[in-house]
């Protein structure tokens, strides 16, 4: 029996077009998963299903009638409860997860006002019975791990007699163990007719749960893939076109080993991987937040170790313990956030265009400590020039610039210099597809240099590497998404 129908959803913000015609439908005891690349449309469809956005045209028909909720509350009355993977708000650090199974109840007023600890831990074990999991009760929310707090989110939710879950990226910071726990969860509300949509970029995940993998890519439906679901074609439809033809000037033949990496584990127990990185290759680590892309670059850059494992640059022993290090080494970094990592205030001294290049090199270039602006401002001339920053000159506030010129500029740090690695983690963040594709210009230029990238999209993976990995549970595997093999085997 189909529950939910939504027929041909638009929605705008402004000038950009979250969702145009899409429709899709879900049956009772089915899981159906989204797929997309950022900006498909997966976050404003959860939205409006919730109660957050009201759609600008289209039909949404739940359990036979026309559905329109005001408000998420007005949404899990209906019956449709939506758990984000933020669950910080699930409950309350200082109250037990008994509280936190009754938090709404008490703000909808069908709880008396005065209750004993013992009624609320009693009508709190009634709720987890009915559900059929096991929570401590009287534990502290704010000591719960992820995987726990889901699942008093996904409790909440069955108590509140809900026939459509809508999970937001639930594993994004969950284990291997804790995952398959809440696989299991999921298997039980199947199997009880509760619909299941799921959005998640672990192929994973819908390999384990899927019944139908539902695309999207610019707010639209670009298709549907029943089990035994095939991931390569998926991909090729989420990007819109074939994971062979993603760059024509795609290198496979590299000779030059620049960084090995051997038996590596980022956690004690993850798996362990290898990966090498040779001169001229640009190799993308794509995975969901909490996979391990952050922690892995974050250690070559000097900030923490593996829990084992060893790292070779140019054939010596590598193990930085500083950035200061790192950077000595040839290794540098740009990190996720470039405002706290790489601007410096609006209005402090160093905030030029010139100052922020400058900044990193500022021991090689004044190596008697005195600082003069004639090495810096030329040297952001050539930047701006190089890159197409589009600034008043180099001695313009790094702040009067668009998102996507301030990344240009903080990868314009890095290009003055020599470096045997670059590590980015998400640089095209807050970037507009023109300036995307001159940075990947400028990444791709060098034949002398390693190039690793973090990113979270896969389509900016595809559209920049010449090799891209999947990581997963802090372990690497290539990006053959329906054979997953290991780096190590690879």
């Amino acid at each position: 029996m189909t529950l939910l129908t939504v027929e041909n959803l638009s929605r705008a913000f402004g000038s950009t077009q979250a969702l145009s015609d899409l429709s899709l439908s879900i049956d009772g005891g089915e899981v159906v998963a989204l797929m997309g690349a950022n900006g498909a449309g997966k976050s404003t469809l959860v939205k409006i299903l919730a109660g957050i956005h009201r759609p600008d045209a289209g039909r949404i028909v739940w359990d036979g009638q026309n559905y329109h909720p005001e408000s998420p509350w007005d949404a899990a009355a209906s019956g449709i409860a939506t758990v984000h993977q933020s669950t910080d708000v699930v409950g309350v650090p200082g109250l037990s997860v008994a509280d936190a199974l009754l938090l709404n109840r008490f703000a909808d007023g069908h709880q008396p006002f005065f209750l004993s600890r013992r009624t609320i831990r009693r009508r709190a074990a009634a709720i987890v019975a009915h559900a059929g999991f096991e929570l401590p009760l009287d534990r502290d929310f704010a000591d719960l791990g992820s995987a726990d707090r889901q699942i008093v989110a996904i409790t909440r939710a069955i108590s509140n007699n809900a026939r459509l879950l809508i999970l937001d990226e639930p594993t994004a910071s969950l284990s291997a163990r804790e995952s398959e726990r809440l696989y299991g969860i999921v298997a039980q509300l199947k199997a009880r007719g509760m619909a299941v949509l799921y959005i998640s970029h672990r192929t994973a995940d819908l390999q384990a749960i899927a019944d139908r993998v539902v695309v999207l890519r610019g707010g639209r439906n670009v298709g549907a893939f029943s089990r035994p679901v095939d991931f390569d074609a998926a991909i090729e439809t989420m990007i819109g076109r074939p994971l062979t033809a993603v760059r024509p000037d795609r290198r496979q033949n590299f000779e030059r080993e620049v960084l090995a990496l051997r038996d590596v584990r980022l956690l004690a127990d993850s798996q362990p991987f290898d990966l090498t990185l040779h001169a001229g290759e640009v190799v993308a680590v794509t995975g969901v937040l909490g996979a391990g892309k952050t922690r892995l670059l974050s250690a070559l850059y000097g900030n923490g170790w593996f829990a084992s494992g060893s790292a070779r640059l140019d054939g010596l022993p590598f193990q930085p313990r500083s950035a200061r290090q790192a950077l000595d080494s040839g290794v540098v970094m740009a990190a996720a956030d470039r405002h706290a990592s790489a601007l410096m205030p609006p209005d402090w001294p160093g905030e030029s265009i010139a100052a922020t290049i400058g900044l990193p090199h500022l021991k090689t270039w004044y190596p008697s400590g005195f600082l003069f602006s004639g090495r810096e401002i030329r040297e952001g001339r050539n930047a701006i020039a190089r890159l197409g920053i589009k600034a008043a000159g180099a001695d313009a506030s790094v702040w009067s610039l668009s998102g996507g010129n301030q990344q240009k500029v903080v990868i314009a740090r890095w290009e003055v210099e020599p470096s045997r690695v670059l590590l980015l983690d998400e640089p095209f963040q807050g970037v507009d597809v023109g300036a995307r594709q001159e940075i990947i210009s400028v990444i791709r230029a060098h034949g002398d240099r390693a190039t690793l990238i973090a990113t979270s999209d896969p389509e900016e993976a595809l559209e920049v590497a010449d090799r891209v990995l999947v990581m997963e549970n802090h372990s690497l595997r290539r990006f053959s998404l329906s054979h997953p093999q290991s780096e190590k085997t690879a």
